[in-house]
This record gives C-alpha cells, structure tokens and sequence, in this order.
C-alpha cells in the first residue's frame, strides 16, 4: 500500500506510461465510520500494473488524475465510487461502467462477482467487502482482495462493450456514462431523521419528536466520533424510546433496546434528549406526514385526489413497462420513475409536448427516443374519467 510521496510520484508516472483504460475501485468503512470516505483506492493500468493508495496518509491524489487525465477509467457502479474520489481529488474525465452495461444489456444480475462468473467464468472473493477499512495496518489478505476486485476490470469492459455494439447499444450506455460522471452529489434530504428504520410504527407528533431528538442527538455525537450512527444507538432503540417515552435514566436502561455498555454509557445524553422533545410545545412537534416535496404524490393516492392522473398512469406506466421488456433492459433504465410521474400527473402536458418534457426532467436522447412514441401513443388512447 502507497503511503509516501515519493511511491506517489512512482505510481503517477507508471500509469502515464500504461495503455489502455485504467481500472478503478475505492473501499470505504460503512458500518464502522461516519459518512462514505474511502480509505483505500485501488488502480489498474496495462503496463503499469496495480497500486494501492492509502488516502489517510496521502489525501491529495491529484498528481494520479493528471496522469491519468484523458484516460478512461473503468468502474462498477460508478455512481458509488466517483464522487468520494472527489475528496482525494481525482476527476476522471472519461469512464465506462460495467454494471450500468450490464443493466443495459438486461443481465439478471449484475453485481461484479456475478458478472465476473458469467462472462469470465470466474469466482471472484467478496469476504472482505464489508470490512472496516479504515484500520491500520490492513491486513495482507485484505489487500489482496482489494487488488483482486481491479484485476479484472478491463477484461470484462471490453467483453460488455462488444456486447453492447452487438446489441446496438453501445450509443446508450455512452450516454449514460457521460450522466454518470457530470452528476452532483445530492442535496441533503430535509429531515433525514424520517429514515429510521420501522419509524412509521410511531402514531403520534410527540413520539416522532422523541425520534428526531435522539436521532440528531446521535448524529451529533456519531459525527464528533467518527463513528456510524448505528453503531452507537441503533434505530430500534430510538423507536423503544418514542413509544415508551422515559422520563428518567433508570427508567431508560431498563429497556432492553438500551442494554449495550456503550449505549448505557451515554444514557444522560440519551435523557436530554428525550426531555428535550416532551417538553416541546405543540406547535414545535414535528408533522406526521413530513415536508412536502416538490414531486406529486403516490399514484395510489391519485383515484380520488386527480382521477385524471390515475387514468393517464394507468395507460402509460404499463407501456412503458411492456417497451423496457421489448428492449432487454430494467424499466428504471429505460426511463427513471419519477419522470412517468411526472408527465401522468401534470395534465398539461400533451401528446405533442412529450419529448420536451422528457428532455427537461433529464431524460437522455437514447431514453426520449425509444420512449417518446410509446408514451404518445398511450397518452392519446387515456379515457378520461367521467364525472
């Protein structure tokens, strides 16, 4: 594993001097710290051979992406992995991912491991893949796996790319690659603390506070820590907690959810916070329902509230399902969800105005042209309810 400057350097003009794409992984320590940092970075080159970073000791990779720049990096599920290297300042500027062609080529499954038995025959280790990377030293068996999982990589791009030219694809996964890598890292979710696990079991505005006040009490210390969250109070404890509602330490304890020695060490933060939310006035309690966002509701919902909508979602959803399956690819793929929402919802918009609607929600011209028709057509044959 790279840890000076000096093997940096070594490594950056090796993979100048290499041909052909380079392959690219990261490993990261869900579970154990807090947020998606990578703490090893993996890179493949024909002639240059593998390198294993430690981007703890050498956090600034920018000499790697000039090297590299104008290279095509190959990733599996890229989306995972490019922004992350962000952080270590490696900006790939062209990419080709495996498992995005696989779901384009309509591969029943397409983790690497599955990829990797089906079109190189061979068994590729995962007994690592959840490991705490973020330990010092890593194990000699972990790096190994880690240079394993590059070994490989370019061998199966070029095996899916041939396949995608057979399948006269090849067009729409360069697209998607090129989505792919122009895309920003999300806006943060408003009240990221309604993803507790199992949080819809909470029946009223006072239990949901008790939530989000342990929820941020939690984040707060997990982010101090460096920990993940759910290693310091899991989400069923604080899902305990809203329903019984403790009002002192000892009573707190006594929940089972709250039998860990590190959970029992913080118990007066846990209090505090939980004092915090049943001494909130009511107009400071957190709704049922959450933040309205800027989307339309669930097309379960519609039969009543717009029953126009209902009618255009029943006709164009189903079309757009059965023109996936005549292409050999996940729905998903061939078109996001989110966008049929949006056009069946929003009855303004017309047969004729399909396409640019597609266009302005992100739709890539690949997806508008093979979708485009199907859901004009479906549009025009929608009877509107009677009334």
């Amino acid at each position: 594993m790279l840890t000076t400057e000096r093997e940096l350097k070594r490594a950056a003009d090796a993979l100048r001097a290499g041909t052909g794409p380079v392959a690219a992984d990261a490993e990261r320590a869900s579970g154990y710290r807090y947020g998606q940092h990578n703490y090893l970075v993996q890179l493949r080159r024909e002639g240059a051979g593998t390198f294993l970073i430690d981007p703890i000791e050498l956090p600034d990779l920018s000499e790697i992406s000039t090297a590299l720049d104008g290279v095509e990096w190959v990733f599996h599920a890229a989306s995972q992995d490019l922004i992350p290297l962000r952080e270590q300042r490696l900006f790939p500027t062209r990419i080709f991912d495996t498992e995005l062609a696989a779901r384009l080529l309509g591969m029943p499954r397409v983790g690497l491991s599955t990829v990797v038995a089906e079109l190189l025959g061979l068994r590729l280790a995962k007994e690592h893949s959840a490991a705490d990377w973020s330990i010092r030293p890593l194990p000699a068996e972990w790096l190994q796996y880690a240079a394993l999982d590059v070994e490989v990589l370019v061998e199966l791009r070029d095996i899916l790319e041939q396949r995608l030219i057979d399948a006269g694809k090849l067009s729409w996964a360069t697209q998607e690659f090129t989505a792919v890598l122009g895309a920003v890292a999300p806006e943060p979710r408003l009240d990221p603390w309604r993803r507790i696990s199992h949080i819809s079991e909470l029946r009223s505005r006072r239990a949901l506070a008790v939530a989000r006040e342990l929820w941020l009490a939690r984040d707060r210390n997990a982010r101090q820590r460096d920990i993940s969250p759910g290693r310091i109070l899991p989400d069923r404890a604080i899902i305990k907690a809203a329903q019984v509602q403790p009002r002192t330490i000892p009573a707190l304890l006594e929940l089972r959810e709250f039998a860990g020695k590190n959970t029992r060490q913080r118990g007066s933060l846990w209090l505090t916070a939980i004092t915090r939310a049943l001494t909130l006035p009511e107009n400071e309690l957190p709704t049922m329902r959450g933040p309205a966002g800027d989307g339309p509701p669930q097309p379960r919902l519609w039969k009543d509230r717009a029953p126009l909508a209902a009618a255009r979602w029943a006709t164009v959803r189903p079309a757009v399902v059965a023109r996936a399956e005549e292409l050999n690819l996940p729905v998903e793929n061939l078109l996001q969800p989110d966008i049929v929402r949006r056009l069946c919802w929003d009855d303004s918009v017309s047969a004729d105005d399909v396409a640019d609607f597609l266009a302005s929600r992100g739709a890539r011209p690949w997806q508008i042209e093979q979708t485009a028709d199907t859901i004009r057509a479906a549009l025009r044959d929608v009877v509107p309810p009677t009334t």
